[in-house]
């Protein structure tokens, strides 16, 4: 192998391509609300309409807002496929379009979170789409370049932040296909579990 030109852009793309295009699009795409809403436990932080939460911050600007604390509790309460996809969608990947590939500014307090699981599944899509395309405009020389400002370690080299961010996307969309899984086990169908 030629390290000269070995393609790690490339590399780094299909590592979160693969995981969604022939494992996780279409077990998410089907996705119901009462899966996307279900909390598997009391006090879990979740999305939710307006004015009905009582976590100690509620980020959004639409007719759902996201629930927060902070600092953080400890213990950390158990989150939702909402709350999980939200993160996922707004601090994952939104927040790093806007940084590095011209999206929209997007914050936990200025996103219109979603009001269910279709309109998250569509944003998630938008998201990661915007991601990628962005990663692969870099080529292999930009994987180099430290991350800047915008970022908690600046002098990291962007490869290290492409790499971070597929960890939190295998590690946070692994977790809601549990949580899905879970909801499908425990939720009776003709008096049967799924």
């Amino acid at each position: 192998m030629d390290t000269d030109t070995f393609d790690w852009n490339r590399t780094l793309r299909e590592q979160v391509e693969f995981h969604w295009k022939h494992q996780l699009r279409d077990r998410l795409r089907d996705l119901t609300d009462d899966e996307y809403f279900w909390s598997p436990v009391p006090g879990a932080w979740s999305v939710r309409p307006r004015g009905t939460s009582s976590a100690p911050i509620q980020a959004g600007t639409g007719e759902f807002t996201i629930d927060f604390g902070f600092p953080e509790p400890d213990p950390a309460p158990f989150t939702t496929i909402a709350w999980r996809l939200g993160h996922v969608i707004v601090g994952v990947l939104a927040v790093r379009n806007a940084a590095h590939f011209g999206g929209p500014a997007a914050s936990y307090e200025s996103w219109a979170y979603a009001g269910g699981a279709k309109t998250a599944f569509d944003q998630l899509e938008t998201q990661l789409d915007t991601w990628l395309d962005g990663v692969q405009g870099l080529g292999n020389t930009a994987l180099t370049v430290p991350v800047g400002a915008k970022e908690p370690y600046p002098d990291a080299p962007m490869a290290d932040l492409v790499l971070h961010i597929h960890r939190e996307l295998i590690h946070h969309l692994s977790e809601v296909c549990l949580l899905r899984d879970l909801y499908l086990h425990t939720h009776a169908t003709n008096g049967e579990a799924r």
